[in-house]
C-alpha cells in the first residue's frame, strides 16, 4: 500500500468522525445513521461502512477521542481532593458534548467487537487518570473501588437518573469514603 493511499485512508476516516460528531450534534444519536455520516462526509456508504462497523463503533470511538484529548488535572492537593478533581474533570469533558454524553451508554453497552475494543480504551483512560490522582503505593481494591463507583455513577448519568453535575456532587463523598 502506498504512502498516499494510507494519508487518503486517514483523511477519509478522518472526515468521517468529524461528519458524525457534526451530525449527531444536529440530529442526535437516534436519528444519525451511518448514511447520514457518509453524506456529510462526502462518500459512499460503503466506504463509510469499510470504516465503521455501526453507529455504535461511531459513538464509542467518537467518545474515546473526546476523553483522549482531556488535558490532565494538576497533581495538586490531598489524595481524596485529586481524585475528586480528577472526577470533575471527567464528568465536565463528557458534559461538555450533551450528544454524545447521550449517545455513549447505550452504545458503550452494544456487542460488537470495535465498540469492545473501544471499551477497553475507554476503561484503561479513566483507570490511567484515576492512577495518576491516586499516585504512588495505593492498594489495587482503592482503585477497583473508584473505577466500579465512577462507571455506576456514569451509567446512571447516562440513563438519565442524574444529570452530570449531580454525579460530580454525588461522586464527591463517595470518593473520599473510598480513598480515605
Amino acid at each position: 500500500m502506498s504512502s498516499s493511499t494510507t494519508i487518503r485512508q486517514t483523511e477519509t476516516v478522518e472526515r468521517l468522525f468529524a461528519a458524525g460528531l457534526a451530525e449527531l450534534r444536529e440530529v442526535g444519536h437516534e436519528a444519525l445513521t451511518i448514511r447520514s455520516v457518509a453524506v456529510r462526509a462526502g462518500v459512499s456508504s460503503a466506504t463509510a461502512y469499510t470504516y465503521l462497523a455501526s453507529k455504535n463503533h461511531l459513538f464509542a470511538e467518537l467518545f474515546w477521542r473526546h476523553l483522549a484529548e482531556a488535558p490532565a488535572v494538576a497533581a495538586m492537593g490531598s489524595r481524596v481532593e485529586r481524585v475528586q478533581a480528577a472526577v470533575r474533570s471527567l464528568t465536565t469533558r463528557i458534559a461538555e458534548e450533551p450528544e454524545l454524553a447521550a449517545a455513549m451508554s447505550p452504545a458503550l453497552l452494544g456487542s460488537d467487537d470495535d465498540v469492545a475494543r473501544l471499551r477497553l480504551r475507554i476503561g484503561a483512560e479513566f483507570a490511567a487518570r484515576f492512577d495518576a490522582a491516586l499516585g504512588e503505593g495505593c492498594e489495587d481494591a482503592v482503585h477497583e473501588a473508584l473505577l466500579l463507583a465512577f462507571f455506576g455513577a456514569l451509567l446512571q448519568a447516562g440513563m438519565r437518573l442524574m444529570t452530570f453535575d449531580e454525579m460530580v456532587d454525588r461522586l464527591a463523598p463517595v470518593v473520599a469514603v473510598i480513598v480515605a
